[in-house]
């Protein structure tokens, strides 16, 4: 049984229907959730693959999340063992920073559906081939971070130039979040911190607004999260690994 390991780093955001895929492909799912364990350093040799999920803190280095520092090294050991690893919002984030890109603050947070285009380098990938020219896509994010040396851009926005990127075969970053539901969105639109954040954007509508929008929306995001997140799982079975599991 092939293994994933999770980075989380709030409740209130997991894996959302990519569990399911994940564990439809027989693969055994360890969290790791900083918010509860923030002493946590889970040894990602043990794993097949890695998984940075969402958050509302920074990738950069921070006093009040030194699990950051720790989540960055366990970034770049993974890719240097040749590991399938995807980044989610602050999981790109932090890929990015791990391969020596600067985050960035955007002047006012994305909440809501965007639109994005896939670039011409998307026309041959194997995940982001399946997008149309235009996609609506689900967003909760302050920052955005500089395209990595070496990665390929893979989608793109007017307001946030990294919306995807791949590095080397298997190392996917993602800014919009392809694995959210109805159900998820909704929790999110109850949950103070996050109702809160949307209050202060006034151009972002209020939960009726995203929820009327989710409702024309989300029959389509379900659609690339299967087409996209399908071909990931490949990955795992495409990619050679460099070195043995470690030993528990």
């Amino acid at each position: 049984m092939r293994k994933l390991l999770v980075f989380q780093h709030v409740a209130a955001e997991p894996l959302g229907t990519l569990d399911q895929q994940f564990r439809s492909a027989g693969f055994r799912i360890r969290y790791t959730n900083f918010s509860r364990q923030p002493e946590a350093e889970p040894d990602v040799r043990r794993y097949h693959g890695l998984v940075v999920l969402g958050g509302p803190m920074s990738a950069e280095l921070s006093d009040r999340h030194p699990h950051i520092e720790f989540e960055r090294a366990a970034i770049r050991e993974a890719i240097g063992l040749g590991m399938p690893v995807l980044g989610i919002c602050l999981g790109a984030q932090l890929i990015a920073a791990s391969l020596g890109a600067r985050p960035l603050r955007r002047a006012a947070p994305e909440i809501g559906w965007f639109e994005v285009a896939p670039t011409a380098a998307a026309e041959s990938d194997p995940l982001f081939a399946h997008l149309a020219p235009r996609e609506h896509v689900f967003q909760w994010h302050n920052d955005t971070f500089t395209l990595p040396a070496g990665a390929v851009r893979l989608a793109q926005s007017a307001r946030c130039a990294q919306q995807a990127f791949r590095y080397g075969d298997s190392v996917y970053g993602l800014q919009f979040h392809l694995e959210v539901d109805t159900s998820l969105i909704r929790r999110w639109l109850t949950t103070p911190s996050y109702l809160k954040e949307l209050e202060e954007q006034p151009d972002a509508g209020d939960a009726a607004t995203l929820l009327a929008a989710t409702e024309k929306h989300i029959g389509r995001l379900h659609t690339l999260s299967e087409a996209v997140f399908g071909e990931f799982i490949r990955r795992f079975y495409q990619t050679r690994r460099r070195v043995a599991l470690a030993s528990r």
